[in-house]
């Protein structure tokens, strides 16, 4: 038996333009009429409720279009709907809906996860080879000037100190067999640490040459960071933490934006390289001390002192960086009888040292 009309608003799932109709309650199906029109008959066993205000009821129908809409106002109609509709309540979507909204939830996850852990790496990988050398010395001086700006420019270079670390840098230069031209220098800061950028300029802070106990131990340290640069691994971390935006960028030239180069300066200097560009950077510096007739193991001395033993450190098979011990242990399985003079004399070491203070 046919029931009253009443008004109510449709959404056909085709158009996005509301359409007024009218609504009849017959036997076994909803009627939605438009003029004189029966637009569509929806099975009351398919019909379900939406979330919607207290004002009105909105419903949708298993068979219609994902997106058609039906909302009634008039509040006897509606309870007689649902009345009528007894598998509405059971939830604002049915279970096909909602399977297909955590699918895709979860493709588009995955597919954000897979272009941050493998793509944009793999790309890195790939691209920067390919970088000429002049572009990254161009990303190198845009990057520095950031890094600069972090340590409030504060460069160390006196006369005597200044000396000391020209001729440990050529020494070690000398026979790196680089990419691309190396400059070293010393910033004033009380952190232990030394980086590389992009472009081979390397960096060693006041604080790492106020813990070490002799040339070999900051010599060790200029020559991992050496490794880094003739791996060019500096690069791929900025096109790496760039990610594609940058990639975008180094594509079309547009390499040097401010903003970006700032914080691209602060994640090189407080980022780690991978594991594998780490075991490079300690291999390379070992040859590298090596032909220079210097033992390759003070720098592992010199880590775990800075560090610690890391015997309590959980997973360490998991960590960015080979643990300290371990580092140091492969240093000495490289050990080979010391053939070469100190790469600088006790006086010119001293005056490394005290490279930031005032002459």
């Amino acid at each position: 038996m046919m029931g009253a009309a009443a008004p109510a608003i449709f959404y056909d799932g085709i158009a996005a333009n509301p359409r007024p109709v009218a609504i009849r309650l017959a036997h076994h199906a909803l009627e939605i009429v438009e003029g004189d029109t029966v637009v569509a008959r929806w099975a009351y066993l398919s019909i379900r409720r939406l979330p919607v205000s207290a004002s009105c009821l909105r419903v949708r129908s298993l068979a219609a279009p994902e997106l058609a809409r039906l909302e009634v106002e008039d509040e006897a109609l509606a309870a007689e709907l649902l009345r009528r509709s007894s598998q509405a309540e059971q939830g604002s979507a049915d279970w096909r809906t909602l399977a297909r909204i955590i699918g895709w939830s979860l493709a588009a996850t995955a597919s954000i996860m897979l272009t941050a852990i493998y793509l944009v790496p793999i790309a890195a990988d790939q691209l920067a080879p390919l970088v000429p050398v002049a572009i990254e010395r161009r990303l190198g001086e845009a990057v520095d000037n950031q890094v600069r700006m972090v340590f409030d420019e504060k460069l160390c270079g006196n006369g005597p100190g200044a000396a000391a670390l020209a001729k440990l840098s050529a020494a070690l230069t000398s026979g790196a067999k680089l990419p691309l031209v190396a400059e070293v220098r010393v910033l004033d800061s009380g952190m232990a640490n030394a980086f590389a950028l992009p472009g081979g300029r390397v960096y060693l802070l006041d604080g790492l040459l106020r813990r070490a106990q002799d040339s070999d131990e900051i010599a060790g340290i200029l020559a991992h960071e050496l490794g880094h640069v003739a791996r060019r691994d500096s690069l791929r971390k900025l096109i790496q933490s760039g990610g594609s935006s940058f990639l975008l960028g180094l594509l079309f030239g547009d390499i040097t934006g401010g903003g970006t180069l700032i914080l691209l300066g602060r994640l090189l200097v407080d980022s780690a390289y991978s594991r594998e560009a780490e075991t490079f950077a300690d291999r390379f510096a070992a040859d590298l001390m090596l032909s220079l007739g210097r033992p390759p193991h003070p720098m592992g001395a010199f880590l775990v002192r800075l560090t610690g033993t890391q015997k309590n450190m959980p997973l360490p098979f998991l960590a960015s960086h080979p643990i300290s011990e371990a580092r140091l242990n492969a240093l000495k399985l490289r050990e080979a009888p010391v053939t070469g003079a100190p790469l600088l004399a006790e006086e010119e070491w001293r005056a490394l040292t005290n490279i930031c203070k005032a002459d």
